[in-house]
């Protein structure tokens, strides 16, 4: 038996934090260095920010938009937050999984919930959540402030948030203590490098194709 007689199914990794943990900065970084990697784009109503573009930081929707997608099914979650919905299309994942690529998705812990609440197979086994906990709340606080993008209600607003969602820590498989960049990506690295080695991803190629024949009466 050759490594060339197996294939791998996608991971499907989600990753929480809150907002100025850095799971964005963490998920680009990873997926741009990693060929087998890529970055899931959210939906948003939000309005985009200075410098952020359409389908790069965001799918940006309008309110009417993305409420017509939720009711024709189109997100695999998505949740209201900061006043604004956020969600994953399902076109940014599925595919991905299924050709073996690992899908990267930085969502809040209500998006997070439902993913694990999803009873599609692909999905279940494709999982690993991870969270993002940042050292204190000071750090938090100086990282909201040195992105310039909020005013003051708005960062208010994110730390009453951020209190609540570093409650839900204990849900996830791994909890990454924030520390510098290089540190987080080391660490996040490690995480997905030992999921894609687990027994259970890898497909022999050629029992895949005799359990397909068996499915199809051949």
């Amino acid at each position: 038996m050759n490594p060339s007689d197996f294939k791998r199914r996608g991971l499907l990794c989600v990753v929480s934090g809150p907002a100025g943990s850095g799971k964005t900065t963490l998920c680009r970084a990873f997926s741009e260095s990693d060929a087998e990697a890529t970055y899931a784009v959210s939906a948003t109503t939000r309005a985009p920010r200075k410098g952020e573009a359409d389908g790069h930081d965001y799918h940006f929707l309008t309110r009417g938009e993305f409420e017509s997608r939720t009711t024709r099914g189109g997100f695999l979650e998505w949740a209201e937050v900061h006043k604004n919905y956020y969600g994953t299309l399902k076109s940014e994942v599925i595919d991905h999984i299924e050709a073996g690529r690992d899908v990267l998705m930085d969502i809040d812990v209500q998006g997070a919930a439902l993913i694990r609440k999803n009873a599609d197979p692909l999905i279940r086994e494709a999982l690993v959540d991870i969270f993002i906990l940042p050292p204190s709340e000071d750090e938090i606080i100086a990282r909201l402030r040195n992105r310039g993008t909020e005013s003051q209600a708005e960062l208010d607003l994110r730390l009453h948030n951020a209190r609540k969602e570093m409650r839900h820590w204990r849900e996830y498989d791994y909890t990454i203590i924030s520390g510098t960049k290089q540190e987080d990506l080391a660490t996040f690295s490690s995480i997905l490098n030992g999921e894609r080695c687990r027994s259970h991803r890898l497909i022999s190629k050629t029992e895949g194709d005799v359990e397909e024949q068996g499915e199809l009466g051949m």
